[in-house]
């Protein structure tokens, strides 16, 4: 285990909770918002090993309601670093960077026309 894992591993437990509110970088849909969140997951680097199962976890976390975000991480054994879940690692200390656009809603959501 290496000393990140290990200092993730003994620091305090970080309650689960959504990123601060953001602006898109122009007013966005929930339809665009939703093309982005997928071509993230299509598209996210895959740094091998239990990728896939701590990448489903990570989404499962974002897209569940919050209150159950703690335990979804936890079962797959994900070491949050980021209270937002912007930045996480496996137990073996891969590091997994969600962009906030796939954990929430940005400030500049539009109706579709």
């Amino acid at each position: 285990m290496g000393s990140m894992t290990r200092c993730l591993l003994t620091g305090p437990v970080k309650k689960i909770r959504k990123p601060k509110p953001w602006k898109h970088t122009q007013p966005i849909t929930k339809a665009e918002l939703m093309k982005l969140r997928e071509e993230f997951y299509d598209t996210a680097p895959h740094y091998g090993g239990r990728y896939e199962r701590d990448m489903d976890a990570l989404r499962a976390a974002a897209e569940d309601d919050i209150s159950l975000a703690q335990a979804i991480v936890d079962s797959a054994g994900v070491i949050v670093q980021n209270n937002d879940l912007t930045t996480c690692y496996d137990e073996r200390g891969a590091k997994y960077e969600l962009p906030k656009y796939v954990l929430s809603e940005p400030t500049n959501l539009v109706e579709e026309s």
